[in-house]
């Protein structure tokens, strides 16, 4: 028995020390990472408690900024003064869900309050500077962004104006414009009442449409269709920069085309007889032709431009994201096809069946092109500085691709400038001295209700000769059957490439 207390009594001793290392170890070793972690209420609570970094665009509009809140448990709150227009990129910040999304997300170390470096030797010895947000400028250009939402918006009644708008500086990288629609109210989210920004947030998950589109989820990054004959623009790249040899290929003129290993057959839209060099092909948007050509190609050729463009390889571990400062962007995909599967590829080569693809992702195809086969990183942050104006952080423009050789990329760019002058685009009404360079894409799709129907893009840069200024890709999913990517995207890339030249002075 006295064995036992005394092994009892060894234990509780034992015990009561390593309690006390434990009460040491908490005061004092860790009270510091403790009182500063984000996950201490107080700290959580102090952060909702400052005033967050102002975003503003290119030009100076502010994006988002904090204001003292009228009432409620906080001193501060969150105003998006341009509502709707830049929710899809600047996302939001509450007292509820915090920054789940966008710039507020992507940024957040830089926008909340904190240590700020001393400027002077006084702060350096004796204070440090007060702690305090820095401020970011992005490269959007509200006019762009502007007559996007706005063309975008004002489609004609019967059309679906569900989709996306992406703008690029091909030299750069920089983002001038980014539209999705459906969009949401930011100062909704942002009220100082707990109530209305989980009503609101519920709304807001919720698609708004029978499409199935979320106003949370910004079509342009996070939202992936077949792009139709746009991929033509990859097919060509292929053909003239990794085989050359059919660089010179013509299609003899046919309505159809079949394949060995299927009873189907592939038509031309409208029935109507095609065919030609490249030359003609792409302005035409011959689809036999092209299915040809994929097939002559090879899947390996193929799949290769198609990684090389930064399209990943669906069902493959290593996705490939564009590597966009912003959260959630979704990869766009081609299907790696067997050497055997001449009406897969061929379906493939001109967009239809196994590719999908992002707005985003098909605006870096074409200033892939624009840029003489260089894709350049994308990116929205343009600086940030600290309170006192110092600059903290800037974008220099890098390479993300080498997506072709100049050479094969200029050939491109000469067979998009006749898609708007005497092709599928022609209609549109692009002025000759803008020297416009398109691609128009009209992908069949079955809807998630109802009939089937066209996903109806164009692509583009301006201009298709000299230093490239501007590209851009118009996505607009779920149209009419009867209607084309020319006359339901066009006129969205001009009034935004309208807007451009309006601002710019010249095209």
């Amino acid at each position: 028995m006295g064995r036992r207390i005394r092994w009892l009594g060894l234990v509780m001793v034992c015990s009561f020390a390593l309690v006390i290392v434990q009460l040491v170890n908490i005061q004092f070793r860790r009270a510091p990472a403790l009182a500063s972690s984000p996950f201490n209420p107080r700290v959580a609570e102090l952060r909702f408690d400052n005033m967050r970094g102002v975003i503003t665009a290119s030009d100076g509009s502010v994006l988002a900024k904090s204001v003292k809140a009228p009432s409620g448990t906080y001193h501060y709150m969150r105003v998006y003064p341009q509502g709707p227009l830049f929710a899809g990129v600047t996302g939001f910040s509450d007292s509820f869900y915090g920054t789940p999304g966008g710039i507020e997300y992507q940024y957040n170390q830089y926008l909340e309050s904190h240590p700020q470096s001393p400027q002077n030797l006084s702060q350096l010895i004796f204070a440090k500077p007060p702690s305090e947000p820095d401020n970011i400028t992005l490269t959007l250009d509200p006019v762009l962004q502007k007559a996007a939402m706005t063309a975008l918006t004002t489609l004609p009644p019967s059309a679906n104006k569900d989709g996306a708008v992406v703008v690029l500086n091909p030299t750069t990288g920089a983002v001038l414009a980014m539209v999705s629609n459906p969009t949401f109210d930011p100062n909704v989210l942002a009220s100082t009442d707990v109530a209305t920004q989980q009503s609101a947030h519920y709304q807001y998950s919720l698609p708004d449409r029978p499409e199935g589109f979320k106003p949370l989820q910004p079509i342009a990054t996070e939202e992936r269709f077949p792009p139709g004959s746009t991929f033509k623009v990859v097919t060509s790249t292929a053909a003239y920069n990794l085989k050359p040899s059919l660089a010179d290929y013509s299609f003899p003129p046919a309505v159809s085309i079949s394949f060995p290993d299927s009873n189907k057959t592939l038509s031309n839209d409208g029935l109507s007889a095609c065919g030609g060099p490249m030359i003609v092909m792409l302005p035409e948007s011959c689809d036999p032709g092209y299915a040809e050509l994929g097939v002559k190609l090879g899947a390996a050729t193929m799949t290769k431009q198609a990684q090389l463009f930064g399209f990943s390889i669906f069902g493959t571990p290593n996705q490939t994201v564009p590597n966009l400062d912003l959260p959630g962007v979704v990869p766009s995909t081609f299907t790696e096809l067997p050497t055997s599967g001449q009406a897969l590829l061929a379906y493939s080569s001109i967009g239809q069946e196994n590719d999908t693809a992002t707005a985003l992702q098909n605006a870096l195809v074409v200033a892939g092109i624009a840029n003489g086969g260089v894709i350049m990183t994308p990116h929205l942050m343009e600086q940030i500085r600290d309170s006192q104006g110092n600059l903290v952080a800037s974008y220099q423009p890098t390479p993300m691709l080498r997506t072709a050789t100049q050479a094969a990329a200029a050939s491109v760019d000469a067979l998009m400038l006749g898609v708007a002058t005497h092709g599928t685009a022609a209609g549109v009404g692009f002025p000759n001295s803008w020297n416009v360079a398109v691609k128009t894409g009209t992908a069949q799709v079955q809807a998630p209700t109802g009939p089937e129907q066209t996903d109806d893009w164009m692509i583009g840069f301006m201009p298709g000769k000299g230093t490239p200024k501007v590209a851009i890709a118009v996505v607009v999913p779920y149209q009419s059957f009867s209607v084309t990517g020319a006359e339901v995207a066009g006129p969205i890339v001009k009034a935004v490439l309208q807007a451009y030249v309006n601002e710019a002075g010249t095209p």
